[in-house]
């Protein structure tokens, strides 16, 4: 995901993985949430696969009733976090985003001056520290629901005023489609694509535990460790992690359909 810090940096071998990648079925499981749902959904379809879109998490984007004035910047740590944004904060105020998708995301949304840090929480913060000056004004942090504090004290530590807001809130699914379920069981899905550790959580919690096992026939394809542990303890044999913690990474682990 690019989605609470989501292109935090993992790696993972995977060049003798990718050959048995390349002897499964085509099908796709997507669980990544809008908006990078249907960009995710699109790239796969380009590359030749059959996505089956089923995404773990609900996102309720916020809107802000109060922005703090002065702001040097916005940080945003999730392309989720662009609406709330978006709608409540100033397009002049310049926007550093932790990777790439989410940067084109808040450009798209009308922001005017936007930077990419190209990659994890480490990599924004020093992108931060280049950029801006404490003296030159305070941060407003947009994050989700019970996140971002960590990533606020380091930035203190720092010397900035952090403000930081909850821009939205992820709830799990409650139940996987009949369609995704039948599909797992005809064995028509051979490759799962989980962008963080909560999100393969919330799917498999949606999963009736007796499907897990046709679940688990998948090859795995995740962004972080974290992830790939939690679909170990679910049954699964092989799971690619992505060498660079973005989604274009994670999506060369499978290339295109053969």
């Amino acid at each position: 995901m690019e989605g609470a810090l989501a292109d935090q940096h993992q790696s993972g071998g995977h060049s003798h993985q990718q050959q048995d990648v390349l002897s499964h079925a085509t099908g796709v499981l997507v669980t990544r949430p809008e908006p990078g749902l249907s960009e995710t959904v699109a790239e796969l379809l380009d590359a030749g696969w059959q996505p089956f879109a089923s995404p773990a998490l609900v996102v309720r984007p916020y809107s802000l009733s109060e922005v703090p004035t002065g702001l040097r910047a916005v940080v945003l740590t999730s392309g989720q976090a662009v609406p709330c944004a978006s709608t409540s904060v100033d397009h002049s105020v310049p926007v550093f985003a932790v990777g790439d998708r989410t940067a084109r995301r808040a450009h798209a949304a009308g922001f005017r001056a936007v930077y990419s840090a190209q990659g994890d929480a480490s990599a924004l913060a020093d992108l931060l520290a280049q950029q801006c000056r404490p003296e030159q004004g305070a941060l407003l942090l947009l994050s989700g629901s019970g996140q971002g504090q960590s990533f606020a004290h380091h930035l203190r530590t720092k010397g900035f005023t952090v403000f930081r807001r909850v821009a939205y809130a992820a709830q799990p699914v409650k139940k996987i489609s009949p369609t995704i379920q039948q599909a797992l069981r005809e064995g028509r899905i051979g490759y799962s694509l989980f962008f963080s550790a909560e999100s393969a959580k919330s799917w498999l919690s949606a999963l009736p535990r007796a499907m897990w096992p046709a679940a688990a026939s998948t090859v795995g394809v995740v962004m972080s460790d974290a992830a790939k542990e939690v679909l170990c303890k679910a049954g699964w044999h092989t799971v690619l992690v992505a060498p660079e913690p973005n989604a274009a990474s994670l999506l060369s682990l499978l290339g295109p359909s053969s």
